[in-house]
């Protein structure tokens, strides 16, 4: 009979597919039986009452990204996974980001020195495409993701960051051929550019400003572009943070017509609208981020499009940046101008207990579709199922357990980013995650950490099913 390391005994599991009572066994690391009645074990944690879920997977997060403009972010990989680990989370999946002029394996290597030995939990890289040179295109982008960084994304707005059309279809060739998936930044930039110039030279350029900007309608002609020009290279996509219906708009129509198109969206669409980018003074500062928060019809339209099945992930788009900071939201002081406010808010922690009170709990989605939204699908469309996202004998013990009768208040100081403050501030939410182990290992514990610094190991991701093409093309 086997011994285990761990046994957790007496919850209810909830995977993608299916509710069920049983025991896990766990030894080395990984899940090796599932049954009633296991005996035998190190350490044995009672799951009676509580929800047994896998681990969290936050496939769209920033940790310590150099941004070259001078802002800093507040988080590195410590307090990042750290703060992870106390909201549910076990895997998380920030950008090495090239920067123009720079080579992309020169990105990837500096990501693994900022990482290396910090991280609480499990981690892979996603890459950022800035500058898709013959070398990068030809050279080193196929050879990364061959070594496990099998996905990447690409920016139609932002100038150091942008990609022209000609570029895009590029980088989508080359991940039809080399199997990754892309991830798009959908706005369009000359519109912003313009309707930023507007409001300037009318004298609207504080922080609610930036909402008009990023126009809804920049989002949705973007959003078309992006998808259009994939399904001219016959790859599929994942749309990143939609905010509203015109986006969502476009990506239905795209499901609809059997396109390959994924789609993601944030709490903050769901929680926060324009009305707090409005606060008075600088404080609408801390909810700028791109796309921005519409309003509650928007709102509502993403919690459909949550429901009907449109969007297959659910991510922070973690962005940390201090308020009281002049490396932070006040790079350029509390007047600056909302163009120049750093982009991004916090929300590794409060991710999943935002969509489990307000989803789960209200009825909205249930529990099963709570763990495709945040674990398994990001998974498999990022290449790292069935090792993650899932409870199945053999899969990494990543497991979170959640006390579904619990009630608490989000209160930034017991929060454990580095960041100052949440948008979140008050809000009050129904069940808590109480127990998260990464491989096996308690990494927190009633919302502290436990896990020793360097715990997390760093995850190759395999070429993903989803990013397979249709075969619809030919000669790319």
């Amino acid at each position: 009979m086997t011994h285990f390391d761990t046994l957790i005994k007496h919850g209810l599991i909830i995977t993608a597919a299916d509710r069920y009572h049983a025991d896990i066994g766990i030894k080395d690391g990984r899940i090796v039986a599932l049954g009633q009645g296991l005996e035998g074990a190190d350490e044995v944690i009672d799951a009676d009452g509580l929800w047994v879920m896998p681990g969290g997977i936050d496939a769209h997060c920033h940790l310590d990204q150099p941004l070259g403009d001078g802002a800093v972010m507040a988080d590195d990989f410590h307090t990042g996974t750290r703060s992870a680990a106390c909201g549910g989370t076990t895997t998380v999946i920030p950008f090495a980001a090239q920067q123009k002029g720079q080579s992309l394996r020169a990105a990837v290597e500096d990501y693994h020195q900022r990482s290396e030995g910090l991280a609480l939990i499990d981690y892979a890289f996603h890459m950022i495409v800035t500058d898709p040179t013959e070398r990068v295109l030809k050279e080193e982008l196929p050879a990364l993701i061959e070594e496990g960084y099998s996905s990447f994304k690409i920016y139609l707005t932002y100038d150091d960051l942008k990609l022209n059309d000609r570029q895009v279809l590029e980088v989508l060739a080359l991940a039809r051929r080399e199997g990754g998936m892309v991830m798009v930044h959908a706005e369009n930039a000359d519109c912003i550019a313009y309707l930023t110039e507007l409001l300037e030279s009318q004298g609207k350029t504080a922080p609610v400003y930036h909402g008009e900007a990023h126009s809804a309608i920049a989002e949705r002609e973007a959003t078309h572009r992006a998808i259009s020009l994939a399904e001219l290279i016959d790859v599929p996509l994942l749309i990143v943070h939609v905010s509203g219906p015109e986006a969502i708009e476009q990506i239905r129509w795209a499901q609809g017509r059997g396109l390959r198109v994924y789609g993601e969206t944030c709490p903050q669409y769901l929680m926060l609208t324009a009305a707090d980018l409005d606060k008075e003074g600088f404080e609408g500062a801390k909810c700028v981020c791109s796309p921005p928060p519409r309003d509650k019809k928007a709102q509502e339209a993403v919690w459909q499009a949550l429901e009907s099945g449109v969007f297959q992930v659910f991510s922070s788009d973690h962005a940390p940046f201090r308020y009281e900071d002049a490396q932070g939201k006040k790079l350029h002081g509390e007047q600056a101008d909302f163009h120049h406010i750093p982009n991004g808010i916090p929300g590794l922690e409060t991710r999943l207990s935002i969509l489990f009170s307000e989803g789960v709990l209200k009825q909205r989605i249930d529990a099963t579709r709570f763990v495709a939204l945040t674990a398994t699908n990001p998974a498999k469309i990022y290449g790292l199922y069935p090792r993650k996202g899932t409870i199945a004998i053999g899969s990494d013990a990543d497991l979170t357990l959640w006390d579904s009768k619990a009630r608490v208040t989000i209160r930034n100081d017991e929060l454990n980013h580095a960041v100052d403050y949440t948008p979140y501030e008050g809000i009050e939410l129904g069940g808590k995650p109480v127990l998260t182990l990464c491989r096996g290992t308690v990494v927190s514990r009633d919302g502290k950490p436990t896990a020793p610094t360097g715990h997390g190991l760093f995850l190759k991701c395999d070429k993903p099913q989803p990013a397979k093409p249709r075969g619809t093309a030919k000669g790319f």
